[in-house]
């Protein structure tokens, strides 16, 4: 599968980044490495088309199929719409 770049933002829109600690399998090394590669909202993950998926997963050794595995697009499809988890680590996505 090709890889193609998602849309990327320099900075986070209207100063806010979402707090995307709050994807399973997220901690704080990885939102700065997600930030700097200019992620910065649930919404930009959610629309994230298949060979996008494989654009960053591409930018992250080791990631081959974690977003497909920990279900990052269902979460970030229910995060972007203001629902949270019951844990500031995230709910673990049913198998």
């Amino acid at each position: 599968m090709n890889a193609a770049r998602p849309a990327l933002l320099t900075e986070p829109r209207e100063g806010k980044a979402d707090d995307l600690k709050l994807i399973w399998g997220v901690a704080a090394k990885l939102e700065e490495r997600m930030n700097a590669l200019g992620i910065w909202h649930f919404d930009q993950i959610a629309a994230w088309t298949p060979q996008e998926v494989s654009w960053f997963e591409g930018e992250m050794p080791g990631f081959k199929g974690r977003i497909a595995r920990d279900k990052w697009q269902e979460q970030c499809r229910r995060l972007a719409t203001g629902w949270r988890p019951g844990s500031d680590a995230g709910e673990r996505p049913k198998e």
